[in-house]
């Protein structure tokens, strides 16, 4: 029997990154992401959910989360579902998370950036390379980037 286990979320991030490495290095963050939807009761009154949902991103994509995003940035997560099991005190316990493959940061660049510094007044590492202190100099660090699970282009958007 064939199988497929795929993710895409659009929401906010609620709280600021925590990068870490593991002992071979690895980088490795956990962020928690707001998905909010709206749709329509029977009575036809508008209700407002919010799902929570814990995401975790390795290697350079955690790396340039814990760089780039806050509380509050809107981004896009592709990647899979797993389930956690563990016990505590004789009780099972099981969570489901998202292993984050792939992340688009949204919104606009202009204004304060991350940790609240002009993101594109400063030079940042992007893709392993350094970047000039221009806007050209950031772009193109990001065009330039094709590492996997980082970056995803406007194609690759469903919507």
């Amino acid at each position: 029997m064939a199988s497929f286990n795929r993710v895409i979320l659009l929401g906010n991030v609620t709280r600021d990154p925590e990068l870490r490495y593991i002992a071979n290095g690895t980088a490795v963050t956990d962020i928690g992401l707001a998905v909010n939807d709206r749709r329509k009761t029977a009575t036809g009154e508008w209700v407002e959910e919010t799902t929570f949902v814990d995401v975790t991103l390795w290697g350079r994509t955690a790396e340039v989360a814990g760089e780039y995003v806050t509380k509050g940035s809107p981004i896009m997560i592709e990647g899979r579902l797993k389930l956690d099991t563990w016990e505590k005190d004789g009780k099972k316990n099981s969570k489901l998370r998202v292993v984050g493959e792939r992340m688009q940061l949204l919104g606009g660049r202009s204004g304060d950036g991350p940790r609240g510094e002009g993101a594109r007044s400063k030079t940042r590492a992007v893709a392993g390379r350094d970047t000039a202190s221009t806007d050209e100099g950031f772009d193109q660090a990001i065009a330039d980037h094709d590492g996997p699970g980082t970056m995803a282009s406007d194609d690759d958007i469903p919507f």
